[in-house]
Parts: structure tokens; C-alpha cells; sequence
């Protein structure tokens, strides 16, 4: 790209608003007149508001014509200079976004062995070139795009294409530019160039996966899929990739399932994976020479080629992420794709920036990029092609990779009308497919009303939250180390956990919640994101004794199972998993990332109890309400002294094996006894040591003995 000199500049800031910047050095600033030029225009515009900056001066005009986007226009002063008028704001206003947007369904590349149709969205262009050369020639051609309505570019090249490689050579403001396609959904190693593919030669069996109605219903697994597999005793002989996730029956050193049957046997539900969308931070050739989470975005409808066994073979990462999707389904699982379509990885370099300069991204008021993320720059979902593409995207998705849930990345960043859409367009394939997302309220540009986070839940029914108040409820702050929560003894929280217990959806004298329904509720103390809860007990208690530090990390995680909503389960909670005290470990290597399968056969004790839990929750649905009615009326606190929490579940004969279920948490380090208010023989599910949906011992009476830091559940 080559910069073009200019001695005053001009921008088309709204459809018939011109702005021109005369610096002091050019005339002193001064011009009286000015006047647009161009096919068909020779007209003055008026001056409508003269603003004196630090290095020059502003006039804001009127032009009497609406100047046609993507033609090119002069504007003179009264000295005889010229400039060419540049595409400023106007791409931010309304009125250009209802004039382009482009509601047709075949963006990208459409190949078919006998021609290849190419469309790209560059309303601000005035000339457009498909650049298109074969894998192993260096020599490309050139070929000119056809302008067609709405801002698309459009060409067909009659001859088979397989394998080409190809970008676009975008001329905005006189400038070229060159870019991935946006809509690529094939690259070369490390997204050099776009790939066109045969889909045809990606199919794997699809296989069926059992009725999934609600959910509550899901029990979630975050785990990274180099983390799965990379530890030296996984047993996983693809280590690190796709295909290594995929491997069954493999075992530790201690032959004890690792890997994907490991997780299987957990009883969850879903697999979430960090994102695997082709990322920024990994060499793609050297992959071991480096780590990242995957939350870099540059290209987002191609697989990274970090975690394929041919990462220079476009076909290669495709095919291999199909085979671990449908390897996941084999066993009964569903797959989440954790996506990230709030920022890219640098604006700058982004096709998006490059195709349509200022569109895709937010700016604050002064007309700089707003930076909501932390990452310099926030995603404008709320535009219309920007919604389109992740409406698109996600669909591309759901319908090629047959993936099973999305979980949003910061989703604060995005808008209501947006994540509503996704969530109509996803419903119209497959309504069991979970969408759950960040709802943190993020400073970027949007009014309050339009964020898609937890404040506006009501105007999002049918997508989860990350519910931070249940978070810091139970565990404890995430950002202050030594703050404690329920499960870590603080008694002071005991009626925000009855209330995070209950889904957050208000029971009791607190009608009102933070949800309307339980469904939106995702229940978590730990995730892929700063401290693990073990790190964390370490930091506060360093001299407490190890096995009272597993006795309130089990509680902790206890509750999360036992909490009326979705549970989410960050990979190797069940058995303490430790990042070495690394709050963010995005970049940190293997040996403290990695999913230690010597812990987890160190700690199966621990892994057997959670399991246990997990097959209670399946076993009875009044665990699992769907519906906030139901939970108020089956669910009722009772009366015990802090910090005892008790919980009765009744009239729930219709809903599976038992009449009445109570559970006790008792986060307290000494023994305390419960009295009941009828005395009865009730039949043991959980207690400090055992957790099992087949009863395991009885108790008899009006008192139930709770050992320390434990919980216990009995029904009848």
C-alpha cells in the first residue's frame, strides 16, 4: 500500500455532509468556497461550519448532491487546490448502512469443479481485483470484479479451482489494499492467503446424537484441546491436535482412562473448547514453540492449523476438526465452540479493516476506536454486515461442523438485537443447540439498553449468562485473591448462596432475581480464566492443611452440581488442578497448562465423589428445573443456623424416584446436627465421603449428623 500526499484532505462524513482540513500550513487554513467535482458534478458546497483545531481548520459542508459511493470526486478551494474526497464517518451512519446492506446468502467463495463464484462486500471501493494463483506456482493473475448492488463485488472463473489460493486487491481512497476474504473458510499455513475447497472432500459420518430438551439439562467441560493431550502420561499418542483429542481408550501411566473416554465417563453432557478458529500466537508450523488460549481471532470460519497433524495442507485441519466433532458425538457428548467475535486480534491488519476502512469497529466520540475489550478494539455487532457476518458465521458453523452449542466471549461487547438474531437463526435448524455467553457490562460505545449483558437478561430469554454473582457467591472473588466465599467460610454471603442455589432467580422474600428463568443461569467458580479455585485456597489459607484446602474445594464444586441452572466445569476441577499460581495463562507453556493426569490418578478419589454427583443431578430432575415456577414451588430453604445451609426439594413424586430430597452444605470445619421436623428413614444419595444416585446407607430419626466442610442429600 502506498501512502498518497495530499495538502488538504476531504471525507464524506455523512451521505451529503463533506469535511474538509485545511492545516495552518496550507494558506494559513483560510478558504471561502469549495466545490465537488466529478462525473456528471461540478457544483459549489456550502459552508455550513468553520472549527478551528491545533493544526487546522475544519469546514463542515453541505453538498447539494448525494455523492455515489465507490466514485471518485475532487474537492477544490478557492486557491486551486485539490484533493480527492475521501470515505470518512459516512460508513458509520445509518443511512449507509440501510443503503448497503446485502441480505443474500453467498458471500465468499462457491465452488463447483466447472467455475468458482466469488463475492466480497467493499461498498467504499471504486475498483476491486480477485488475486488467484496455484499452490505450487508463484506466478498470480489478476481480475477485475464486477460492482454489482449493495456494495458487492462479484466475479465466476469458468475452470476447476481446487486448491487456488487467492485474496482481494481492494482501491479505497486511491489506495490499494491487498486481504483475506473474510468469508474464507480455507487457508494456507499461518492464514497467508485464502484456499478454495471441494467441501464435498471434508464430509465425515455424521452420527446421531440423543434427545436433548433443555438447558438445564447440559453439564459443561471447558477444556483446551492441546491441554487434553499434551501431558507426557495421557497416553494419547497424537498429542496436542485434533485427532489426539479424538483417541478413545487411551490411559495413564497408572492405566486409568485420560482423554475423551476419560470425560465420557464423567457423565457430562458438552465439551467446551477454547477456540479453535484460526487464532494469532501460534506458529502453525512450529506449534510446540509456543502456547496460546485462541482468543486472537484473525480468520473465523477456518479451524486453526495449531492443532492439525498438516497444518500447510488446507484440507488437512477441515477434515481433522469433522473427525474429532463426530468423535465426540460417537460417545455421546456435544460439542460448544467457544467464539470470539467481539474483537479481532489487531484492527489494523484485519481484512476487515482493510476491505472497509472504519466500518466493522466501533469509535468513541472523538472518532477513535473504542477499546470495551482491553484489546484495542470492540467488534460493531449492531451494524448490519458486521451482524450479518456473525450471523453468518455462526450458522457456517452449526451447519457444516454440526457443532452443538456457542459459548460468547465477552458478549457484553455485542448487542441484544444481535445475539437475539443468533439465536432466532440457530433456532430455525436446531433449538437444542446451547448458546450461553460473558455478560459483563464492558465500556464501549452502545447505550446501556442495546448491551447484550446480564443487566438486559430479560431482553435475552433464551441465552445463558456466566453468572459472576454465583461466582463470587460461593468461591470468592476472582479478583481479590483473599476475599472468601460461602464455600470457603464466609457466612456473611449465606443468603446470596440460597438465592445462587435456587438459579438466581429470586425465592423467598426475594422475588425478583437476577434471571428470569434458571436456564440463563450458568453456574461456575472456575473456568479457563485467571486463578483455579485450588491456586486460589493456597494463596488465602498457604499454611492450611491440604486435606481441609479438598474437603472445601469439593464443597465448592458440590454446590455448582447441585445448584438449580447449568453447571459449567472447568477441565480438571474434579481433581484440584493447579496452574502453578498463574492467574492468566494464555501464553504460559505446557507443563503449567496442561491437564495433569498423574493429579488426576493422585486424586480419583475425588473424581469418583464428583461423578457420583453428576449422576445424581441426571437421575433426578428436580435438580434441573427448567422453569423458575417449579423451582418455587418444589424448592424451600430450611430454617438452620448460619453458616448451615438446608434445602428441600418436595411433591416431586412425579419427577423421578423420590417423594422428598434434602440436601445439606455445611462449610464449617467442625460437626454440626440437624434436626428434622419428622422423624423418618431417609435413604442416603451424598455425604463427606460418598456420592451415588443408588442410596448407600440409611438414617433414622429427627437429627442428621453433618460431618465438617461437607454436604450431605437424602430422600425419601
Amino acid at each position: 500500500m502506498i501512502a498518497i500526499e495530499r495538502k488538504f484532505n476531504a471525507y464524506l462524513d455523512h451521505i451529503n455532509h463533506i469535511t474538509v482540513l485545511l492545516p495552518f500550513t496550507y494558506f494559513e487554513g483560510t478558504s471561502n468556497k469549495f466545490s465537488i467535482k466529478g462525473e456528471g458534478v461540478d457544483l459549489p458546497l456550502a459552508i455550513e461550519e468553520k472549527v478551528y483545531l491545533e493544526h487546522a481548520v475544519k469546514y463542515i459542508c453541505l453538498s447539494s448532491v448525494e455523492p455515489v459511493i465507490g466514485r471518485r470526486y475532487t474537492i477544490t478551494d478557492e486557491h486551486g487546490g485539490e484533493t480527492d474526497l475521501q470515505i470518512g464517518a459516512v460508513i458509520r451512519t445509518e443511512e449507509f448502512d440501510q443503503m448497503f446492506y446485502y441480505d443474500g446468502n453467498d458471500m465468499g467463495v462457491h465452488f463447483t469443479p466447472e467455475k468458482t463464484a466469488f463475492k466480497l462486500w467493499a461498498p467504499t471501493a471504486s475498483k476491486v481485483k480477485l488475486k488467484l494463483f496455484k499452490s505450487e506456482e508463484t506466478e498470480h493473475e489478476l481480475i477485475s470484479m464486477e460492482r454489482m448492488d449493495k456494495g458487492i463485488w462479484s466475479i465466476e472463473v469458468d475452470r476447476n479451482l481446487d486448491s487456488y489460493r487467492y485474496t482481494f486487491l481492494v482501491c479505497i481512497n486511491l489506495e490499494w489494499r491487498e486481504a483475506v476474504d473474510p468469508y474464507a473458510n480455507a487457508l494456507t499455513a499461518n492464514g497467508e492467503y485464502g484456499v478454495i475447497i471441494d467441501t464435498e472432500k471434508t464430509k465425515v459420518p455424521l452420527v446421531d446424537l440423543p434427545p436433548f430438551s433443555s438447558p438445564t439439562d447440559a453439564i459443561i467441560y471447558e477444556t483446551h484441546i492441546r491441554d487434553l493431550t499434551i501431558h507426557p502420561n495421557s497416553g494419547v499418542r497424537r498429542k496436542g491436535t485434533y485427532l489426539g483429542a479424538a483417541e478413545i481408550d487411551t490411559v495413564s501411566s497408572r492405566g486409568m482412562m485420560t482423554g475423551l473416554s476419560y470425560i465420557k465417563s464423567l457423565g457430562v453432557t458438552h465439551i467446551e473448547f477454547l477456540p479453535f478458529h484460526d487464532f494469532e500466537g501460534v506458529d502453525e508450523v512450529d506449534r510446540n514453540s509456543s502456547y496460546n488460549w485462541g482468543y486472537n481471532p484473525i480468520h473465523f470460519n477456518v479451524p486453526d492449523g495449531s492443532y492439525a497433524t498438516d497444518p500447510e495442507d488446507p484440507y488437512n485441519r477441515i477434515i481433522e476438526l469433522k473427525q474429532l466433532i463426530s468423535g465426540i458425538h460417537s460417545q455421546e457428548l456435544r460439542v460448544i465452540m467457544d467464539v470470539v467475535y467481539n474483537h479481532v486480534y489487531i484492527r489494523e491488519d484485519s481484512s476487515f479493516e482493510k476491505i472497509v476502512p472504519g466500518y466493522y469497529f466501533r469509535h468513541n466520540e472523538h472518532g477513535l476506536p473504542s477499546n470495551g475489550t482491553g484489546v484495542g478494539n470492540d467488534f460493531a455487532s449492531e451494524r448490519l454486515m458486521a451482524r450479518k457476518f456473525i450471523i453468518d458465521s455462526v450458522l457456517y458453523w452449526l451447519n457444516e461442523y454440526k457443532i452443538d452449542g456457542f459459548r460468547f466471549d465477552l458478549m457484553g461487547i455485542l448487542d441484544v438485537e444481535t445475539m437475539d438474531a443468533v439465536r432466532k437463526a440457530v433456532d430455525a435448524i436446531d433449538s437444542s443447540t446451547l448458546i450461553i455467553g460473558e455478560g459483563w457490562d464492558l465500556n464501549t460505545p452502545l447505550l446501556p439498553e442495546k448491551k447484550a449483558n446480564i443487566a438486559n437478561q430479560a431482553k435475552l430469554p433464551q441465552i445463558g449468562q456466566f453468572n459472576d454473582l454465583f461466582r463470587d457467591t460461593i468461591k470468592g472473588s476472582t479478583f481479590n485473591l483473599y476475599d472468601r466465599g460461602y464455600a470457603l467460610g464466609n457466612d456473611r454471603v449465606i443468603e446470596s448462596a440460597k438465592q445462587v442455589l435456587a438459579g438466581s432467580i429470586g425465592i423467598g422474600k426475594r422475588r425478583h432475581g437476577l434471571f428470569l428463568q434458571p436456564t440463563q443461569s450458568v453456574n461456575y467458580i472456575e473456568s479457563h480464566d485467571n486463578h483455579t479455585l485450588w491456586d486460589k485456597l493456597k494463596i488465602c489459607d498457604p499454611d492450611e492443611d491440604e486435606s481441609v484446602l479438598k474437603k472445601k474445594h469439593r464443597l465448592a464444586t458440590s454446590i455448582v452440581l447441585l445448584s438449580q441452572g447449568i453447571p459449567f466445569l472447568h477441565s480438571g476441577q474434579e481433581f484440584f488442578r493447579t496452574k502453578k499460581g498463574i492467574g492468566n495463562s494464555y501464553r504460559s507453556p505446557d507443563d503449567v497448562n496442561w491437564l495433569d493426569w498423574d493429579l488426576r490418578d493422585e486424586n480419583i478419589d475425588n473424581v469418583d465423589f464428583i461423578k457420583g454427583l453428576i449422576n445424581i443431578r441426571k437421575m433426578n430432575a428436580a435438580l434441573r428445573f427448567a422453569e423458575s415456577e417449579q423451582i418455587r414451588h418444589h424448592m424451600s430453604c430450611l430454617p438452620l443456623p448460619s453458616p448451615l445451609i438446608g434445602i428441600s426439594f418436595g411433591d416431586i413424586g412425579h419427577l423421578g424416584s423420590w417423594e422428598n430430597i434434602l440436601v445439606f452444605f455445611n462449610p464449617s470445619l467442625t460437626q454440626q446436627l440437624v434436626e428434622l421436623s419428622e422423624s423418618a428413614s431417609w435413604n442416603v444419595l451424598a455425604d463427606h465421603e460418598k456420592a451415588s444416585a443408588i442410596p448407600f446407607r440409611h438414617i433414622e430419626g429427627e437429627k442428621i449428623l453433618l460431618e465438617p466442610c461437607s454436604l450431605l442429600i437424602a430422600a425419601k
